[in-house]
């Protein structure tokens, strides 16, 4: 057993405050080296923002320049402000104010089930719509409805409407709207599985879409979809409607956890408004009233809990990976190293699975890693599982700011297309309008990745100091995670200041 450091009132921690303030001049010494680190990346070659999303780039590749130094100072700041937020802002009374800020509008029970009732409608017709051009309806992607709906409309437009506003999935799902009203629950779902179904889910859709080639074959992604459909069916009726899609079903697990960085959520049955992400913060919270014997049953537990085990840790990894992976396929430099890797005679498939899988177990190893610092480095009795599960949440900001700067511009160039289809779904656009964007645009891919990681840092900060009593654990557990976090915005930086391609040998 590891020796836990004495709970100290508040005023005895003081002093560890201000010895934390001292370290500041080495943390500015580590973010200097770190600003010219991230420098000598961004400045290897030309900059021009890319788009991540596969297969439908080409509908909306734009040479965007963006200026060098902006992305240095950009980076840089980013860095020193992770380094001043953890040591400065040490008042609880004010990071809690900031978390625990709420505005409620009313129970709205009648609009939420009318809202329900009509969003199933809505989304069996849209899925049905989406096998059926996807069979029927021109090959070409770029006016195929199937394509145009599924990536422009609900993997970019849906999913930034999850994290900016608020998770629609579950009324939307016409599976789960069936499903409740029949009998289910065959078998109990093997709870020693937690919800790692969803994430190996999750992992294997991003696989499919970035190597089956569902995004140029509409007939493809209409079985892909099929397929998907009738499994959730199946898996649903096997283990129960509530079980399936809260632990196995990998679009449920993608959306819910985009769902949790959102202001808006029905909480006890009233719509509330929160500050973006400060949800996650509470998540931690809710967690400790359940232990300490909050009377709530299994399902609102699991409602109110977003991550409770390495399996959910995992999901929130993934969805940082997966947007990473997408955006290294599609860079010229990315490509580059396939096309060396596959001409020493590996098969293409092979080199992306080694690649897929392989840097997903580096950013999840990353992330255990830390914890397992941080134990060591504060002397507590907490397990690294325990600041896994409180920490995992804060990187949902860092993929939603990810998500944002891989598809704004892919979904606002894509707008009158997605227009188009909805309006005349039985029949293809004769002529499809593609926006061409200003260059200004590019821009905020910064602003969205740095804005990602900064928030995360909050988040993050805030957890800490849920966790420990004492400042200077507060304030030092929270360094490896941060530096984490710092090699993940890192990389997205790099990935999207390079120019995008057709993935190696998948086009």
């Amino acid at each position: 057993m590891r020796p836990e450091q004495p709970s100290r009132p508040e005023a005895d921690t003081e002093p560890d405050a201000a010895r934390a303030r001292d370290r500041l001049p080495r943390a500015a010494r580590l973010g200097a080296v770190a600003l010219s680190l991230v420098g000598v990346l961004l400045l290897a070659r030309g900059v021009a923002a890319s788009n991540a999303a596969v297969g439908l780039s080409e509908a909306s590749q734009e040479g965007l320049a963006v200026p060098r130094w902006l992305y240095v100072a950009t980076g840089g700041a980013a860095i020193g402000a992770s380094a001043l937020l953890a040591g400065f802002v040490t008042d609880r009374g004010f990071v809690n104010r900031v978390h625990e800020w709420r505005r409620e509008f009313g129970p709205g029970t009648q609009f939420r089930r009318v809202a329900t009732a009509s969003g199933g409608v809505l989304g069996a017709v849209l899925v049905g719509l989406i096998v059926y051009r996807g069979f029927t309806g021109p090959q070409v992607s770029t006016i195929n409805f199937a394509v145009v709906v599924l990536f422009a409309g609900g993997r970019a437009g849906l999913t930034m409407w999850a994290y900016a506003v608020g998770n629609v999935w579950p009324a939307l799902n016409p599976i789960r709207t069936v499903t409740s009203q029949l009998p289910t629950g065959v078998v109990d779902y093997p709870e020693r599985l937690g919800r790692w179904p969803a994430a190996a889910g999750i992992l294997l859709l991003v696989w499919v879409e970035t190597t089956a080639g569902v995004t140029g074959q509409p007939s493809r992604l209409a079985a892909a979809v099929a397929g998907y459909v009738v499994v959730a069916f199946a898996g649903a009726v096997l283990v129960g409607s509530d079980a399936w899609f809260r632990n196995a079903d990998p679009v449920s697990a993608f959306f819910r956890f985009y769902g949790r960085v959102a202001p808006l959520a029905w909480e006890g049955g009233r719509l509330r408004l929160s500050l973006p992400a400060m949800r996650l913060v509470e998540d931690w919270a809710e967690q400790s009233r359940r232990d300490g014997g909050g009377g709530q049953t299994a399902t609102d537990a699991d409602d109110a809990r977003l991550v409770s085990g390495l399996d959910d840790a995992a999901i929130a990894v993934a969805l940082v990976w997966e947007l990473t992976f997408s955006g290294f396929v599609t860079a010229e430099q990315g490509a580059g190293v396939v096309r060396a890797v596959v001409g020493v005679g590996l098969p293409p498939l092979l080199v992306y699975a080694l690649l897929f899988v392989g840097g997903f177990a580096l950013f999840y190893g990353a992330f255990l890693g830390a914890a397992r610092v941080a134990v060591r480095r504060i002397l507590t009795t907490r397990t690294p599982r325990e600041l896994v599960v409180a920490f995992a949440p804060s990187l949902l900001v860092i993929a939603a700011g990810y998500h944002l700067a891989h598809y704004f511009a892919f979904f606002l160039s894509l707008l009158p297309s997605l227009s188009a289809v909805l309006a005349a779904p039985l029949s293809a656009p004769t002529n499809p309008v593609v926006f061409t964007l200003p260059a200004w645009v590019s821009a905020l891919n910064i602003v969205f990745v740095l804005g990602g990681h900064l928030v995360a840092i909050w988040v993050a900060h805030s957890t800490a100091y849920r966790l420990f009593p004492s400042r200077l654990q507060a304030i030092r557990s929270q360094y490896p995670f941060v530096f984490v976090m710092i090699g993940y915005t890192a990389v997205s930086l790099w990935l999207i200041s390079l120019p995008s391609t057709t993935p190696a040998f998948l086009g």
